[in-house]
């Protein structure tokens, strides 16, 4: 990992820091369906809340989205379709080519991307598509393992949305995406993004 680290200092140096695009994925979840034990034929409102035993959720709803960031700004944030997998077809046709990298090429016309080691980016076609598609690309084999907080995405963007996002009860799914617009925008709006 040091090693990694090295060539990663000695390849970029602190000017072009700033052209460095970092990206990541993240789930969010709501939980629904909560049971709620009582005698039979009680009614749930004549129970003092702090009587009821609340169990495990029968099932969550997720959402899954995108995001790139770098000192230059932020991409859009990208919804993934629900019951999508992302495998290395659905990574590069509709994440990198159709939504990341448009995005990022409104910034600048240099940058160099970077991505974590998730399957669907390490895929050979995906280095080869980048490798291609880009002006600049970290590869996998010089990114340290392990080193979630080398990427700003995974160490503090998602921590700081979650916090936003999960203040409060979350309704149902349409609810759920619009907070996560929101704590995007107040984001962006902190980080003078536009």
């Amino acid at each position: 990992m040091l090693e990694r680290s090295g060539q990663l200092l000695d390849r970029y140096l602190a000017h072009m820091v700033n052209f460095i695009w970092f990206t990541d994925e993240k789930l969010f979840t709501i939980s629904q369906n909560d049971r709620l034990y009582a005698a039979a034929g009680t009614l749930k409102k004549n129970i003092s809340a702090d009587r009821l035993l609340r169990t495990r959720s029968t099932f969550s709803r997720l959402v899954m989205v995108s995001v790139g960031v770098s000192a230059l700004g932020r991409t859009e944030i990208h919804f993934i379709e629900p019951e999508v997998k992302i495998n290395g077809a659905y990574y590069r046709d509709c994440l990198l080519l159709e939504k990341l990298l448009p995005d990022i090429r409104e910034y600048s016309d240099y940058y160099t991307f970077q991505q974590d080691g998730a399957p669907a980016h390490r895929a050979r076609e995906t280095v080869e598509l980048l490798t291609k598609e880009t002006p600049d690309f970290i590869p996998p084999n010089l990114w340290p393992p392990n080193s979630p907080d080398l990427n700003p995405v995974d160490d503090k963007i998602w921590g700081l949305m979650q916090e936003k996002v999960y203040r409060t009860k979350i309704r149902d799914i349409e609810e759920l995406r619009a907070r996560i617009v929101n704590a995007c925008h107040r984001m962006n709006l902190i980080a003078g993004y536009r």
